[in-house]
């Protein structure tokens, strides 16, 4: 298991679920909720910043959630991830260099993260404002796990911007 702080992202079309890991790479904490649309990578860039300087420099990348089907194919809200992960990954850099972005399937996580919250007893709007946050948990904690039992990193690592020489 690779030891670092991971980002766990669930990019949705009004809110951006953000989560955390902690730097042993085992449980994954929520964040916050970003709104979607202008500024929004620049919030997630900064939170990343943030995180890297609490942490002494021990962020290792951003897990981004890919919605597929349930038959595993790629729909327009995947391709407007897959965009989103892009941008994020040649933008988002740190003192250390460039911050990888990996995609990871996530089917059916903000259905969990619901049930979860709905089994806690979270009520209409106050779910509707965490469950991204939660979406978020469930995906990043996924990638951990799966990283954990099978010591490869989950999901497809996006190319990120080169130095410039």
């Amino acid at each position: 298991m690779r030891r670092g702080v991971r980002l766990g992202i669930d990019p949705g079309d009004a809110r951006i679920g953000v989560a955390r890991s902690d730097p042993a790479g085992v449980l994954a904490t929520p964040v916050e909720t970003v709104r979607r649309g202008p500024g929004d990578l620049k919030r997630i860039r900064r939170i990343l910043r943030d995180l890297d300087e609490e942490t002494g420099g021990l962020v290792l990348e951003v897990v981004v959630g890919l919605p597929r089907s349930l038959s595993g194919g790629e729909g327009p809200a995947a391709a407007k991830v897959r965009d989103f992960a892009a941008r994020l990954a040649t933008s988002a850099t740190l003192s250390t260099g460039p911050v990888g972005v990996r995609l990871v399937d996530e089917r059916l996580t903000t259905v969990s993260a619901e049930a979860m919250l709905r089994d806690r007893g979270t009520k209409g709007a106050a779910r509707r404002a965490v469950v991204d946050q939660a979406a978020a948990v469930v995906i990043l904690q996924h990638a951990l796990d799966t990283e954990r039992a099978t010591g490869v990193p989950p999901g497809e690592l996006l190319p990120t911007k080169e130095p410039d020489a």
